[in-house]
This record gives structure tokens, sequence and C-alpha cells, in this order.
């Protein structure tokens, strides 16, 4: 049996940037369990769609953990890029490393370190998640072919380290078995976002509970 996964019911080609958003949510937590100091993904709809070559173009999880390096960075006050961002040096390669990244090769001599990929025991660790977000990507690039579906594919960093607004105030939302996730409340009010452990939609938490 799968992980636990989001379920999405009556998704519009309109809304598919939102689930895939909260879905991008939900995988960044999942680090944040195995690395309690990553600061919170302040805005994952705007990732979607966005690019940056310097940090390599391909959505998916290892984009996600490469991601998470410059998080890691930004709490420490780490500079672990230089030259506007494009080259990554060998801090941001500590940090890759921390996180179950590898690079392989000599540094790149524009990007640096910047070409990190996932090591077989990180994508174990991960095996679940890797899966649920595969499949969100799936649906969201079946979803918006033919219109747009190319940009779906690369994303820019972690809106906190580039200063993107998000586009809308993000609230918590929980179910029933605990998990949550911090989305827009249109989100919610547009189509269900379903708990695949528990069955159970999300809920928007009272604003005087949320902390």
């Amino acid at each position: 049996m799968s992980g636990p996964c989001l379920v999405w019911r009556c998704v519009s080609t309109t809304q598919q940037p939102l689930v895939l958003a909260a879905e991008l949510a939900l995988a960044w937590g999942d680090i944040q369990r195995h690395h309690p100091d990553l600061p919170n993904l302040a805005a994952p709809e705007a990732l979607i769609g966005e690019s940056s070559s310097a940090c390599g173009s391909e959505l998916g999880f290892e984009r996600l953990l490469h991601e998470a390096a410059h998080g890691l960075a930004a709490a420490r006050g780490i500079r672990d890029t230089s030259r506007a961002g494009r080259y990554h040096n060998r801090r941001f390669l500590a940090l890759a490393d921390e996180l179950g990244l590898d690079h392989s090769a000599d540094p790149h001599a524009s990007s640096g370190f910047s070409l990190v990929t996932l090591r077989p025991e990180t994508r174990e660790r991960y095996a679940d998640t890797i899966d649920r977000l595969q499949r969100a990507l799936d649906m969201h690039t079946a979803a918006t072919s033919g219109s747009g579906a190319d940009r779906v594919r690369s994303f820019r960093g972690p809106s906190a380290r580039h200063g993107s607004s998000g586009g809308g105030v993000r609230v918590k939302a929980v179910c029933d078995c605990g998990r949550n996730v911090r989305v827009v409340p249109s989100v919610l009010s547009q189509a269900a976002i379903v708990c695949g452990a528990c069955g159970q939609p999300f809920r928007i938490v009272d604003p005087a509970a949320q902390s």
C-alpha cells in the first residue's frame, strides 16, 4: 500500500496549480521532519512555472531537496551561492550532503556544485513522498497539457529566499488524523482536498488556534 496522499475531487484545470502547491507543501513538511531547522516553504504555489537555470529545471523531489539546501543556508546565515545566486559553492555542497544529495562531478564553471542528485538511501527514505509528489505532477501535467504545461516542469527556489509574495495568504488546514498543510483558502472553497490516510477533507483551522 502506498503512503498517505492527497485525493482531489472535481478539480478543474485552473485549480491544478493550487492542489499541486498543496502537495509541494506536504513534501516540504516531510523534509522538515528529518531536518527541523528547515524554514517553512512560504509560498509553494509560487514555485510552479518559475525557472532558475542555476538550480536545475526539473520539477520534482530532487529539486525540492536542492531548494531545501538553500533553505537551511538561509536559516543558518550561510552564504551558499555567489555571482547573483548562480554559483553554488562548497558550503552549498555540504548542506546538500546533509540532505542526502551527491555531486559526483567537478564543479561547473558557471553554476558550481548545483547539479546534485539523490542518493539511493535518500530515495528509499522518501519513497512515499516521491511517489505522492510524482502523481501530483503527472495529474497537473495531464490537466494543463496544451495550455502552458511546459512551464510546469520548472520553478525557482522558495519564495522566502527569492522574495515572492505567493499571490495570497495561506492558512493552516488539518484533517482528522492530524496531517496539516498551509493553503490559500480558495483551494478549499473551490474543491475538497482529501487526506489519503484518513479519507477526510482538510479543513481550515480557527485563526485563533493557529500558531
